[in-house]
């Protein structure tokens, strides 16, 4: 028998058909057609694993770009959604886990992970980074976009636990209530969350509600300060 899924599991699934709806936002539509452009200039003629890809809405815009993609994600109900957004045809989508990403190791110059940074745990934010960038090539490129808190925009925070992590209370269209963990980081926090030798070469950009974060995966003998 299969494992339960995690709460975050159990939540994407269950929102699946209606995941989309948060780029639907009128406000957010200038911010997201600019980083749709931005985000396929990153990754132009990079070999990318797509961390938490969900229903594939940047997979898309990735796969116009790169050499090739792997995206995967815990639920095979976004997944379906991905496979049947996304041309086939350099992508290849999988199920799997995004601690775990020793089964995806080998080829890749380049990792994205599209607001799933937010949900990663404050105590294990450093067992995820050193897990991608064990997955992929030294010097190999990872970017992270997330939520910038913006207040009327976004989902107000319910709660906070004892480790700091951040709460929100979602309601789905069927009626269920969900129990969130949304983080909201800011600059200066992802820099020094690299600063100890999981990235070099680390750049920040903000948007009104978006963030993004590059680093470069630390090559051997190289300077392990991440410099802006």
């Amino acid at each position: 028998m299969p494992p339960d899924p995690s709460p975050m599991q159990a939540y994407y699934a269950a929102r699946a058909e209606e995941y989309d709806k948060v780029y639907e936002k009128p406000e957010r539509q200038s911010d997201l057609r600019l980083i749709e452009r931005w985000l396929a200039a990153v990754l132009s003629g990079k070999t990318v694993l797509e961390i938490a890809c969900g229903t594939g809405y940047w997979t898309r815009f990735i796969a116009t770009a790169a050499s090739s993609v792997v995206a995967f994600d815990s639920a095979p109900e976004t997944l379906r959604i991905a496979s049947e957004r996304v041309p086939a045809g350099g992508v290849r989508f999988e199920v799997g886990d995004a601690y775990a990403l020793t089964a995806h190791r080998g080829g890749f110059d380049a990792a994205f992970a599209g607001f799933w940074f937010s949900h990663v745990p404050l105590e294990r934010r450093h067992e995820f980074l050193r897990g991608v960038n064990r997955a992929l090539e030294p010097g190999a490129k990872v970017v992270l976009l997330d939520n910038l808190f913006v207040e009327g925009s976004s989902s107000v925070i319910s709660e906070r636990d004892a480790d700091g992590n951040t709460y929100q209370s979602r309601r789905l269209g069927d009626g269920s209530t969900h129990r969130v963990l949304k983080n909201f980081p800011g600059e200066a926090e992802l820099f020094a969350l690299i600063g100890s030798g999981l990235g070099e070469s680390a750049t920040f950009t903000s948007w009104q509600y978006y963030w993004a974060f590059e680093y470069l995966v630390p090559r051997p003998g190289a300077d392990p300060s991440a410099r802006r």
